[in-house]
């Protein structure tokens, strides 16, 4: 089973996400852990990836979740190609899409401290963003916990139809 947390940066992906996997017994994996080091250089330059750039990161990701039952994935998959490639990974899967107004992920954004995505990089995020069709969305504007309890409950729902 994959649980994919997805959205723009400053969505909440890793926050929701490591949360979600300690407290439903799940391997949570972090997609920013396989980014190349040129990529996280191009990203705190300002400089958007491209589909190219992206492909060894998705393979890298997907070839894990192979690896694991039990999954967590905190990822951008901004794309529904990106988001094809991952779940194809696993037999079972379920996205979670974690959405908000753009001036709180750039107020979320530029208050991070220590982390390679440079807030300029949002704008072109948005653009190329493609929402998923069959998924939870989840406000940002929630509190982590409540976020946390929401997506709880819709997978057990799943899990009870």
């Amino acid at each position: 089973m994959l649980i994919l947390i997805m959205g723009v940066a400053g969505s909440g992906k890793s926050t929701i996400g490591k949360e979600l996997a300690a407290r439903i017994g799940y391997t949570f994996l972090e997609a920013d852990d396989f980014h190349s080091e040129d990529n996280k250089k191009k990203m705190a330059s300002g400089i958007p990836l491209t589909d190219t750039d992206r492909e060894p990161w998705l393979k890298s990701m997907s070839d894990a979740i192979r690896e694991i039952d039990c999954t967590v994935l905190a990822c951008s998959a901004l794309k529904e190609k990106y988001r094809k490639l991952l779940l194809s990974s696993s037999n079972r899967s379920i996205i979670i899409f974690l959405h908000g107004d753009r001036e709180l992920l750039y107020e979320r954004l530029t208050s991070r401290k220590s982390h390679f995505m440079n807030p300029k990089l949002l704008d072109s995020q948005l653009e190329i963003l493609e929402e998923p069709k069959n998924c939870l969305k989840v406000h940002i504007s929630a509190p982590p916990d409540e976020a946390i309890t929401e997506i709880i409950q819709y997978l057990e729902s799943r899990n009870n139809s």
